[in-house]
């Protein structure tokens, strides 16, 4: 019952969400075309519940053909990103259109963040865990290490410290979350970060 509840309440919230930001993803794309060649969404296959891949939504943050180099942002100074890009990933606008996500069902607003291919490879059957509930837009993880890329920034070896450091950290937080989630606990971590995006909360 309280995950048909939680389907009911992400389907309402997110066409109110696309509904009232569609004039600001109108100037977003705009901006996104003016800038650089290619298209406004980036897409990207990711693993979702049950192990079951999918394809999620960006705004296109990086100039085109860049994930070839590496699937890790790192930093802001990373020069793949676009201007525009680094405004979006500032105050995560450029995650928004995974609202999309959110109404076709392979999503909800609050859940484990999902992970490419690559990595989920890498989990221990603990952590595999974490596929048993739906991946989110945001969660306890994603609120932790709001400043991922900056901490990848001042790593010798950004692609080591994910695997052995932030990975195994967020998947953690995660795992405690996929045992013991309700409703309530998920409005306080869509509180926190909003809050957090607004930089009132660190």
């Amino acid at each position: 019952m309280q995950e048909r509840i939680k389907r009911i309440i992400d389907f309402i919230l997110s066409l109110g969400g696309i509904l009232l930001l569609l004039p600001i993803f109108f100037i977003i794309s705009i901006l996104i075309l003016i800038e650089s060649k290619g298209g406004v969404l980036f897409k990207q296959i990711r693993v979702g519940q049950y192990g079951k891949d999918f394809v999620l939504y960006k705004f296109r943050t990086m100039k085109p053909h860049s994930e070839k180099l590496g699937q890790l942002t790192i930093g802001t100074s990373d020069n793949r990103i676009t201007r525009i890009g680094k405004l979006l990933r500032r105050f995560k606008l450029d995650e928004t259109p995974q609202l999309l996500n959110v109404i076709k069902g392979n999503m909800s607003l609050v859940g484990p963040r999902p992970e490419v291919r690559k990595y989920v490879d890498m989990y221990t059957a603990q952590q595999l865990e974490v596929l048993n509930v739906k991946p989110g837009i945001t969660d306890y993880a994603s609120i932790k290490y709001f400043n991922e890329n900056e901490l990848l920034g001042k790593s010798a070896n950004p692609e080591k410290t994910y695997i052995t450091t932030i990975m195994p950290e967020k998947l953690a937080i995660n795992l405690e979350y996929a045992q013991k989630h309700d409703l309530g606990r998920d409005f306080t971590i869509l509180w926190t970060t909003f809050l957090r995006i607004l930089h009132l909360k660190r």
